[in-house]
């Protein structure tokens, strides 16, 4: 079953706080999506421009060079659940564009519940953290060691 965490982020009848306004500017928060199961997580950074206006995570330029290297590896994408450390797409104008900036330390730290949400609700069987902003995200290091533990 494919399907977003948008509804109902947080296993158990956790409550998550709100999202802070770490992403004033973007259009909407874009929360992961795949199958809700024991699979292969794929965490990025954050969304970046077609993404934060599509409501779904990797359909951008980037979602197109992942979705070769899955297909280059054999792997269904509808089987990866997807998603990012930082929910909101954060950006600078240049013109008519929408520049990405990379996110702070505090602005992964704020996301940093619905990302530990997503872990627990799909509770994967490998983790991939995709650039050093997803890597940094002190909860994929956890789940990792977690993961690693239990064969």
């Amino acid at each position: 079953m494919t399907s977003t965490l948008a509804a109902d982020p947080a296993p158990g009848g956790r409550r998550l706080p709100r999202l802070p306004a770490v992403g004033r500017d973007a259009t909407q928060t874009v929360f992961g999506a795949g199958p809700r199961r024991r699979t292969l997580i794929l965490v990025g950074e954050q969304p970046g421009d077609r993404e934060d206006v599509e409501g779904e995570p990797f359909v951008g330029p980037a979602g197109g060079v992942l979705a070769k290297a899955l297909n280059s590896a054999g792997i269904d994408r509808s089987d990866v659940y997807l998603t990012n450390a930082v929910k909101h797409f954060k950006w600078r104008p240049r013109g008519k564009r929408r520049l990405h900036q990379t996110p702070r330390a505090g602005e992964v730290e704020a996301c940093k519940p619905w990302l530990e949400a997503e872990l627990h609700a799909v509770r994967p069987t490998a983790l991939l953290a995709l650039g050093a902003t997803a890597a940094k995200a002190e909860d994929l290091r956890h789940v990792a060691r977690e993961m690693e533990k239990q064969g």
